[in-house]
């Protein structure tokens, strides 16, 4: 696509992030009942929660859950939240959840915008060990314009001045034992520069012609996320 003329990518871009769109808000109806720990979890298996973002819920995940599942030992947990609660509600809500699985689990946390600010955050703060990795898919790292606007605590602490990104982009070198990956939407309408949202320090994948819904269906950007589990999961075996 690469040799189209820049309005012709831009429109196949805009459909393409229009369908996902649609199929997202198909998906909300799905696991609308807040924090699913995996049953059967045994010491020593890989858990990959993963976090959806601001207006949506865990359905809208299903089909990497489903990806990363397929593979015996490794396992995923679900969590809805509505719109309203900050990112430290949010990481509370995360601690509930991971709380109830094994001390001798693998966690990798997997976020979606918000989500993957969510994960990142509890990666730093909480002390669990447990965690091996965080992956953010079109995460804010360096906030969102206007977004405090909105004027709930989630909305507030994607700010670009917010404390809590602060934090984390601070805290990002002093975590680097517990490595990140940000993939980043090239073609991300809702993310200005979308590269610069990258976390500091960690390692980046540009997912060209993607955009901010794009990615959650896309079917390299699931390749990808199993990859890092899988991989992440032999170093700690």
């Amino acid at each position: 696509m690469a040799d189209r003329p820049f309005w012709a990518r831009a429109l196949v871009n805009a459909g393409r992030e229009a369908l996902a769109f649609g199929r997202q808000a198909w998906l909300l109806r799905h696991d609308l009942e807040g924090a699913a720990p995996p049953a059967e979890v045994q010491d020593g298996d890989d858990v990959v929660v993963l976090l959806h973002g601001l207006f949506a819920t865990a359905g809208g995940l299903r089909p990497m859950r489903r990806a990363i599942t397929r593979h015996k030992g490794v396992h995923a947990a679900a969590m809805t939240y509505p719109p309203g609660p900050g990112v430290e509600e949010l990481a509370e809500r995360l601690a509930a959840l991971t709380a109830e699985l094994p001390g001798a689990a693998r966690l990798h946390l997997v976020g979606h915008s918000l989500g993957g600010v969510v994960s990142r955050f509890y990666a730093q703060e909480a002390g669990d060990a447990r965690v091996v990795q965080t992956i953010s898919m079109a995460s804010p790292f360096a906030g969102v314009v206007g977004a405090s606007a909105l004027g709930f605590g989630a909305a507030r602490d994607l700010a670009p001045d917010s404390a809590v990104l602060r934090r984390i982009r601070l805290a990002a070198s002093a975590t680097a034992n517990v490595p990140h990956l940000s993939i980043i939407a090239r073609a991300d309408a809702v993310l200005r520069s979308p590269v610069s949202h990258a976390l500091p320090g960690g390692e980046v994948i540009v997912m060209e012609g993607q955009g901010h819904n794009t990615v959650l269906f896309d079917e390299e950007v699931a390749r990808i996320v199993e990859r890092r589990i899988l991989t992440r999961r032999r170093k700690t075996c």
